[in-house]
């Protein structure tokens, strides 16, 4: 990172502590724990600079462009009380997380500000029908330092990546305020792991270099290898994404001889604590007991030369102590998602070794509360990027009697999920439309749940352009298939067999559909096969079937092979249009639509 940027960044902060952007008391009061003590250094040194300085490493992951509180039970954080109960609490929304990352910034003169990626990409309107330019222009603001990319990066392909880092107008809608030209990110993404397939170059910087008197901190960033899995084949076209481990021990070797002997890995993949609970401690009952999932056989994996891992992906809240191949103690940490929590780690550096002092390092997740001011530049800029959304995200598309919750619903069935399997499967059964008999929704896909609470003027119960923008953000286009009972067999033991047999993903299915999912057994066996019923009838593996399903779990995506084998293809509308049409046709004011059954997956625990 060039010095120029970082004198920019420390005049920007400079300014705005002295615009009074909330008052001393109150930014005194909403410091984190201990924050008062940090970065003054340690030791004895008449005239000379301390041997060790603490160095704040603020970080979050998966913002996916909330720059609003997120709505319903997407917007709220768990935290387990003393008495072993657990309080939701409403957090996120970036005129807090503002708030928050300057307020803990305060008495920490080495404060580096970084995140583990999807940054942007299934983002709400405000932000995603503006190409996440809005996203970019806050986080410039935030002063973030440094990202990795996640595999939402890559929505929208490699093009408009660099579009995001390097800045200029939308190549097909331009520029969208008069006068101004995106200026694009001037905080580095890094792409470590992913390269051109022609090339073989990496597609941007693998790693930065943050400097600060003499201090020097290497970060390394990477997605994780599988991101082809869960992005449209145009969206990764060109490129190839290589094993984390191996990427980040190949430039921790070319950090350390370059003399950079303290690193950070930035990684777009997480793992599973064993409590959603953001205070959980997963230290218990030994060091990382408490975390499961892809990131622990990273973190066993990586080079001790790399002193700590931030995380996402997997949109949970943890700091652990996962040991490294050496056996040293190494803090792996995950701030949930949506901005509703960030993580406060303190780096003791050693100015004689240039490295971090292990035991020393120290972290804790905090909440992004909303009872704090809010950040007056943001509320500005969601201001001023709402002004322009207005026409289209305030426009009404349905009504529903309560929540219907998809991201935020636990169950395997989720009620947004049927809603919408059952709006694809109305809006392509007609003949001219594919002639569906059945529709899979991957869970992935909902992004929101749909809130009975007005989130604007609209009144309560009504559900806006944006509010459906957000539950279905990708704008994929809708296909039909032809598929063989064999295969729609194959596709449902896919859920919990193959790629997904550690982390299972269940498929939302329209009305008609149904089956026993029985969790006592292992793998494929799951899915009790003679239970698989369309209309009552039994799944004739021989027969041919018309399947709808947006284009990316078409392509085989989320580890669905069997659903990419379709043929005779038919493309239809969006899905977002699919589901606007079914909200319109079954929704009024006075006859809103209700939350329905869960009753499609019988599940065996």
């Amino acid at each position: 990172m060039s010095a120029n940027v970082q004198k920019n960044r420390m005049t920007r902060r400079v300014l705005a502590a002295a615009a009074g952007l909330a008052t001393m008391g109150a930014l005194v009061a909403a410091m984190p724990a201990g924050a008062h003590d940090r970065g003054h250094g340690h030791g004895h040194g008449h005239g000379h600079k301390p041997r060790t300085v603490d160095v704040q490493l603020l970080s979050f992951n998966d913002l996916h462009g909330n720059l609003e509180p997120p709505a319903g039970s997407a917007g709220n954080v768990s935290e387990t009380q003393p008495d072993g109960t657990v309080k939701a609490i409403p957090a996120g929304g970036v005129e807090y997380l503002a708030t928050s990352l300057r307020t803990a910034r305060k008495g920490n003169p080495y404060s580096v500000t970084a995140a583990g990626g999807d940054m942007v990409g299934a983002s709400p309107l405000l932000s995603g029908l503006f190409h996440d330019e809005p996203t970019i222009e806050a986080l410039n603001k935030l002063d973030l330092d440094v990202t990795a990319v996640g595999n939402h990066e890559f929505d929208e392909g490699a093009t408009e990546l660099a579009r995001l880092q390097n800045g200029g107008c939308h190549p097909v809608e331009g520029c969208y305020e008069k006068g101004k030209k995106f200026k694009g990110a001037d905080f580095p993404y890094l792409a470590a792991n992913v390269t051109k397939e022609k090339t073989g170059k990496p597609l941007l910087k693998p790693y930065t270099v943050w400097k600060k008197n003499g201090v020097k901190i290497g970060f390394i960033g990477v997605t994780l290898e599988g991101t082809p899995d869960i992005v449209t084949a145009n969206g990764v076209k060109g490129l190839k994404f290589h094993d984390e481990v191996e990427t980040i021990n190949k430039y921790a070797r070319e950090l350390d001889r370059k003399g950079v002997k303290s690193i950070v890995a930035l990684i777009h993949e997480g793992g599973a604590p064993a409590s959603t609970s953001y205070n959980y401690d997963c230290d218990s009952p030994g060091a990382g007991d408490g975390i499961s999932g892809p990131i622990v056989d990273i973190a066993k994996g990586i080079t001790p030369k790399v002193d700590a891992l931030v995380t996402g992906h997997t949109h949970q809240a943890y700091v652990c102590t996962v040991p490294d191949p050496s056996g040293k103690p190494r803090m792996v940490t995950s701030a949930s998602s949506f901005g509703k929590l960030y993580t406060d780690t303190t780096l003791t550096y050693d100015r004689r070794t240039n490295d971090i002092v292990r035991t020393s390092v120290k972290s804790a997740n905090h909440i992004v509360t909303r009872d704090q001011p809010k950040a007056a530049d943001m509320t500005s800029l969601i201001s001023r990027w709402n002004k322009l959304a207005a026409p289209i995200a305030n426009k009404p598309q349905g009504w529903i009697s309560a929540d219907i919750n998809g991201r935020g619903s636990t169950a395997l069935e989720k009620p947004l999920g049927n809603v919408i399997a059952d709006a694809q499967l109305e809006g392509l059964a007609p003949a001219d439309k594919g002639g569906a008999e059945v529709a899979f929704m991957n869970p992935g896909g909902i992004r929101a749940d749909l809130v009975h609470k007005a989130s604007g003027s609209e009144g309560d119960g009504v559900v806006t352009y944006g509010e459906a923008f957000t539950v279905q953000p990708f704008t994929n286009m809708m296909n039909v298939v032809d598929l063989t009972g064999a295969q729609l067999v194959a596709a449902l033991q896919q859920q919990v067999s193959g790629s997904n047999e550690a982390s299972p993903k269940i498929l939302q299915i329209s009305k008609g559909l149904t089956y026993t999912l029985d969790l006592t057994k292992t793998g494929a066996a799951r899915v009790v096969t003679d239970s698989i019923k369309l209309n009552g009838e039994a799944i004739d593996p021989a027969r041919t079937y018309r399947v709808a399903m947006n284009e990316f779990l078409a392509g085989g995506g989320d580890g669905f092979p069997a659903l990419g084998q379709g043929t005779n293809k038919l493309v239809g509308a969006s899905d977002l249009d699919v589901f606007n049409a079914y909200l319109a046709a079954h929704s009024s004011a006075t006859a809103p639509l209700a939350p329905p059954a869960t009753d499609r997956i019988t599940v065996v625990q």
